[in-house]
């Protein structure tokens, strides 16, 4: 029943079937993060990059009707210039396909997809999140759920740093998904190295990681881990200067009531017009340096099968 939606390049349906090592990508980050065309050259970029660190990548979104797991160049392109495609999660799904809608995933859609196919492991930007207010909001992405049921490593720059990043960890926390550090004991905030807050584990080899997360899944112990990787020095912003933005960004959000699943968009965007720009550019930096973690990961981890 499932082959009846889910579309799997051949390519990558290969490299499965052979346990070679495959990086799932999400697509929001080119519908809803970035503008055109810096969005088109970030994905593609990211797909060489990974590609170059000896894996393939999987680039997942909802396109005519079908789960595609691996765009072409074409189809990336397509979705860059979209104004149609739909912020599609965990639930939007079924009726984005039934519809035969555009779908941009995000990293819950993403992962669940990912896993349907039977990739392991997923790089992206950062990881969504507990949202500040959410004790009067109850706004709380749908990552976090899909991290604790859905069995695939997130590799990212921490949790984005628009969110309560100390109510991220707790919710993490309550529903038992490991918070690793690669190299770091500290929890990276997106666009700094430091948050201030601890990491449950760290380790500091692509093997090392590889190891725990086949121990775990093999127990049986089910859900994701998050795998954060540290922005790369040289590309980290002035913490000052950011997280004045995000307070201003927040502020604007709160008086225009966006909330929800426009709220990540809008706040990113917010932060960019203030910054100048120069948080596209570490954005931009930290996802390569995730893509490359990602490859190494999932190539230690198809020598462990």
């Amino acid at each position: 029943m499932l082959e009846k939606y889910l579309d799997i390049k051949p390519e990558i349906k290969k490299a499965l079937e052979e346990g070679k090592a495959v990086v799932a990508l999400e697509s929001t980050i080119i519908s809803h993060g970035m503008p055109y065309p810096r969005n088109v050259e970030t994905a593609l970029n990211v797909e060489q990059i990974i590609r170059d660190n000896g894996a393939i990548p999987a680039t997942i979104a909802i396109m005519d009707g079908k789960l595609k797991v691996g765009l072409s160049k074409d189809e990336i392109e397509s979705l860059g210039k979209s104004s149609d495609a739909i912020k599609c999660s965990r639930r939007d799904i079924p009726f984005i396909l039934a519809k035969k809608l555009d779908g941009a995933t995000t990293v819950a859609s993403t992962m669940l997809i990912a896993s349907m196919a039977g990739i392991k492991v997923f790089a992206t930007g950062g990881i969504g999140g507990v949202h500040r207010g959410a004790q009067e909001t109850f706004d709380i992405s749908a990552d976090l759920q899909e991290l604790a049921h859905t069995d695939v490593a997130v590799v990212c720059a921490g949790a984005k740093s628009i969110l309560d990043i100390g109510l991220t960890l707790e919710y993490l926390e309550t529903q038992g998904v490991p918070v690793v550090g690669f190299g770091t004991d500290e929890l990276p905030a997106f666009y700094t190295s430091k948050s201030g807050f601890g990491v449950d584990y760290r380790v500091d080899t692509p093997e090392e990681l590889a190891e725990a997360l086949k121990t775990k899944w093999d127990l049986g112990i089910e859900g994701g881990v998050v795998v954060a990787n540290p922005i790369p020095p040289e590309y980290e912003m002035d913490p000052a200067v950011i997280d004045s933005a995000i307070s201003e960004a927040v502020k604007e959000a709160d008086l225009k009531g966006i909330k929800g699943k426009e709220s990540t968009p809008f706040l990113l965007a917010k932060v960019k017009e203030i910054t100048g720009g120069s948080s596209l550019d570490s954005n931009i930096q930290l996802v390569y340096n995730n893509a490359v973690l990602g490859a190494k990961i999932a190539v230690e981890l198809s020598k462990l099968k």
